[in-house]
């Protein structure tokens, strides 16, 4: 885009006419000695998904065997049914639903978006996903087990335009004066760097005095294809590290330190994307030794998928094996 100037000049105003305002147009060059106007900072992201970049690397182990069905009802409505058979976690059948609602905020996002699963037995979890303006985003979830709501938890992010700050309040009882508060702040204090912090206060009879709090101070660099975050406070230090080594490889490195417990841990994994192949691969291997690997293989032209997964701890001489299909 440039400016348009007309080859001869306009005509002089007449007399009467106010003479403009406006600045006279300066070449490019006299602006050499003036400071440019600083970058604008981008919104950071919340501190919820401060890690996500490098926990989605890592497999998402199973056992036994899984059969997933998606179907889309329309554009805004989809049903899933899912049958797992494990001797680790519980076995049966379990209904999905999920609606996206009208309200476009950009491409990939629609509001309001309600989703959530029941079993046979009656254990439900739903959760609310709603943006009621540009900058404030509302998530209300609910867990239901043995006919008792067991977690009810909701969060509210105001996203700035460098900063976002986050407020959680879950299983609030003011009968018993109890329940749990989480505020989040994370901001860009250059493209690079973004640093934040977090606090945790809990109030119930079960916690010791009554009442307890943890200050915790998050940050996230990221250059290039590099990216690290932490989060670390009195009761846990957690660190990752991401890095995509090229279009078809990822690398993902995690630290979790217990203070209290004495306790760390230090877990290595990849993902490997192989796109004309309908294949991703991903592994991981931890100071446990154990070693970990899930396989996904798209199975064209029919809308099916195909997941196997591993897990093996050398240390314990235990062995998990699964094997899935999903449809849709």
């Amino acid at each position: 885009m440039g400016n348009v100037m007309a080859a001869s000049a306009p005509p002089p105003p007449p007399p009467s006419s106010i003479p403009s305002l406006s600045p006279p147009n300066i070449p490019k060059d006299q602006h050499l000695g003036q400071p440019e106007s600083p970058t604008k900072l981008e919104n950071p992201g919340t501190v919820e998904d401060l890690h996500k970049l490098c926990k989605d690397v890592f497999p998402s182990n199973f056992e036994g065997a899984k059969l997933i069905i998606n179907k889309g009802l329309s554009n805004h409505f989809q049903i899933s049914h899912s049958i797992t058979m494990s001797s680790v976690i519980k076995s049966g059948y379990k209904f999905s639903a999920t609606y996206v609602g009208t309200k476009q905020t950009s491409p990939s996002e629609a509001y309001p978006v309600l989703f959530g699963d029941i079993e046979p037995g009656g254990n439900l979890n739903a959760t609310v996903l709603h943006q009621f303006t540009s900058r404030m985003r509302t998530k209300i979830g609910a867990q239901v087990q043995r006919s008792k709501f067991t977690v009810v938890q909701g969060t509210t992010d105001y996203r700035g335009d460098s900063y976002t700050a986050s407020l959680t309040v879950a299983n609030p009882d003011i009968i018993n004066n109890s329940g749990i508060v989480v505020g989040h702040y994370l901001q860009n204090i250059s493209k690079e760097l973004a640093l934040g912090g977090e606090l945790v206060y809990q109030r119930g009879p079960g916690v010791p005095g009554r009442a307890i709090s943890i200050v915790s101070f998050v940050g996230r660099y990221a250059s290039g294809d590099s990216t690290i975050s932490a989060s670390i406070g009195p009761a846990s230090c957690h660190i990752c590290f991401h890095q995509r080594a090229s279009p078809q490889l990822q690398v993902g490195v995690e630290l979790d330190v217990n203070p209290r417990m004495q306790e760390s841990t230090a877990t290595i994994a990849y993902q490997i994307d192989l796109p004309k192949a309908d294949l991703v691969y991903r592994g991981s291997v931890d100071s446990n030794w154990t070693v970990g690997a899930v396989l996904e293989k798209k199975l064209q032209p029919l809308p099916f998928t195909f997941a196997l997964s591993g897990l093996l701890n050398h240390s314990k001489g235990q062995f998990q094996l699964g094997c899935g299909l999903i449809l849709g």
